[in-house]
């Protein structure tokens, strides 16, 4: 276990290398480049991280986050008795803002060489589960609410490779508004 000062620096080193990814992207990655960002060496980041692909992974899984806590605060900003619809609705511009072209460049890495990322993919839902179960109603039942939050998931993630390779935004808002009424629907079926 290393000590809270050693974790401290960790976290800052990560900090900066995910600022880097998130303004230079993905391509030709490597702990020197990474050393560069975080104004140290790659001994440095060997000494924190395990390898070049773990402080890739810990650095996309924080820009993740990233993005998870300005979608939330999105979703949240209003009154208290929004609708799921409303609040999913709120989220896709921070969904398709800052820094989103790394995470679909880190969710293309892992189609394209699963073997080495496939976690990139697999984490991506962990991460988002939480905050998409949060905004579900209360009253629902674990299993509706798990069943609801994976259409959102799903949905939001066929919007976004939509957007990312096509830039169809007509069809893009179709499919939101088809979403948002799937989502009311959902929400009187009590």
């Amino acid at each position: 276990m290393k000590s809270p000062r050693g974790e401290a620096r960790r976290r800052e080193l990560l900090d900066k290398v995910a600022d880097e990814l998130g303004t230079n992207g993905l391509v030709d990655f490597s702990l020197r480049r990474a050393a560069r960002a975080a104004g140290t060496t790659h001994k440095v980041l060997l000494y924190h991280f395990d390898g070049a692909e773990d402080l890739l992974t810990q650095a996309v899984l924080q820009l993740r986050q990233r993005r998870i806590t300005r979608a939330l605060a999105a979703a949240s900003e209003g009154p208290g008795d929004r609708s799921l619809a409303d609040r999913v609705r709120s989220m896709w511009p921070t969904l398709i803002g800052e820094e989103s072209w790394v995470l679909d460049q880190a969710i293309g890495l892992a189609m394209y060489d699963a073997p080495r990322y496939a976690d990139l993919a697999r984490t991506a839902s962990r991460q988002y589960m939480p905050t998409l179960l949060s905004l579900c109603p209360e009253s629902w039942s674990e299993q509706r609410r798990q069943e609801v939050a994976e259409l959102i998931l799903a949905t939001l993630r066929g919007f976004l490779i939509e957007w990312r390779t096509s830039g169809d935004a007509a069809g893009i808002e179709a499919g939101l508004a088809a979403l948002t009424r799937a989502l009311e629907r959902e929400e009187q079926a009590n």
